[in-house]
């Protein structure tokens, strides 16, 4: 047989390894030449992987949520008519728990098998090589069991809400198709009869957390457990910048879209960090040193659909207020959409955080490690409040505030949120010069 090893390639610059998030084949099917056979992931970036040769697959190099070092061998086919590819060389992996090993048994034995074992029988080879899998009947498949089927179908099944347990695979090993997914679409299974009254609910699903979900994980475990987190939580009279807002937005034009509170909070928190530059830096504490910025490079929480991530406005230091929105605006859709480049991901000094309307009365960002500190905003409300001699009805929200006691003290992040809050509320003073007052 032709064996071609493929290995895992350089997906980026300076990456050492990548994570398996998805198979596409499984051991035995037959793929065609440049067919996506796996999805890897990355410093946040998920890459699909082709085969260069047409064949059947014969092992694949790990299970999903297992690391492969680049160069390691990623899936191995047999390519009629082409030469073997050299023995790959020992891979290193993460360590991975035994059950996250289980999808790659398969593997693992087809790739011991001697390479020139000839088939028992004509009869055994067509059965292992041409017929297709029996396809699934249709009920849900066990606890764990994933149907098969690539990011495309996936993504189909994702945007018109089929669960794919309950699609019938026509393909290879059962592999669900397009053509498979517009048939039930078009024309779903009956639902069993009920019977009266409630049924219970015997559902049980089992996620392997794998890709930018386990990143996420992993890093906000980590800087639970190493930043020594305190919040700070200050009311924050918002009326003034909310009728400022309300009349530029009024006013608004193509160069000028309408405005959000969000860059009007930047500008505040740069003029803050000029005062305050404690807050403004990353803790080393490996090596117990405290580097701090001129610079603000202001990462803004931005909830994507594979889970959330810190774009990063470059110098807000140098934006006025309309370049703040627009640069937040493109590097939070870049993020959205998958296309955001590595160093617009990364290396951003202090962030801010909200959640719009949903922001609540209170929240305790966690610290975006190495950074110190991070600026979290709630949902504005109409209060009743004592002003000149009587009660009168005010835009008001909190802002909700972790820090790193290690590097900030306590007075310190409070001075620095009563300053970003006298910013605030008297917007005026956001667009002077700092010499000027």
């Amino acid at each position: 047989m032709g064996q071609r090893s493929i290995r895992m390639p350089d997906v980026g610059e300076g990456v050492a390894e990548a994570e398996i998030v998805e198979w596409s084949v499984r051991v035995g099917d037959v793929v065609r030449e440049d067919q996506v056979v796996a999805a890897v992931m990355t410093d946040k970036a998920t890459v699909e992987i082709p085969t260069p040769v047409a064949g059947t697959v014969l092992a694949l190099g790990g299970g999903v949520g297992d690391v492969l070092a680049v160069g390691s061998e990623l899936i191995r086919i047999d390519a009629p008519g082409l030469p073997d590819s050299p023995p790959p060389a020992p891979r290193k992996a993460a360590a991975a728990k035994p059950e996250a090993l289980a999808p790659a048994a398969a593997a693992v034995a087809a790739e011991t098998a001697p390479v020139d074992e000839a088939p028992r029988d004509a009869e055994a080879q067509a059965s292992v090589v041409a017929s297709p899998a029996a396809p699934q009947t249709g009920a849900p498949r066990p606890p764990g069991e994933r149907p098969l089927a690539s990011p495309a179908v996936r993504a189909r099944a994702r945007e018109t809400g089929v669960d794919l347990r309950f699609v019938r695979g026509s393909g290879r090993a059962g592999r669900i198709t397009h053509d498979d997914l517009e048939a039930f679409i078009a024309r779903p299974p009956e639902a069993p009869a009920k019977r009266a009254g409630k049924e219970p609910n015997l559902a049980v699903e089992t996620i392997k957390v794998v890709g930018l979900r386990r990143r996420i994980a992993q890093n906000m475990a980590e800087s639970s457990r190493r930043v020594a987190h305190f919040s700070y939580v200050e009311e924050v009279d918002v009326t003034a910048l909310e009728e400022l807002r309300a009349s530029l937005n009024a006013r608004a034009t193509e160069e000028r879209p309408k405005l959000t509170m969000l860059p009007f909070l930047m500008l505040a928190i740069v003029k803050a960090v000029a005062d305050f530059p404690q807050v403004n830096a990353h803790y080393d504490d490996d090596n117990d040193v405290i580097t701090r910025f001129g610079a603000v490079h202001l990462g803004v929480a931005t909830q994507t659909p594979v889970g959330l991530m810190v774009p990063v406005v470059r110098h807000a230091e140098t934006l006025s207020l309309h370049e703040c929105a627009r640069e937040m605006r493109r590097v939070s859709e870049a993020a959205r959409q998958g296309v955001a480049a590595r160093e617009e991901l990364s290396g951003s000094t202090i962030t801010l955080t909200s959640l719009g309307a949903l922001g609540g009365v209170a929240s305790t960002p966690v610290v975006n490690r190495p950074e110190v500190a991070i600026v979290g905003v709630n949902k504005i409300v109409v209060r009743p409040v004592w002003r000149d001699g009587g009660f009168a009805p005010r835009k008001t929200m909190n802002l909700s505030s972790s820090f790193d006691h290690r590097v900030v003290d306590g007075y310190d992040a409070a001075t620095f949120i009563q300053r970003v809050r006298a910013l605030i509320e008297t917007p005026a003073s956001l667009f002077i010069e700092a010499s000027s007052f």
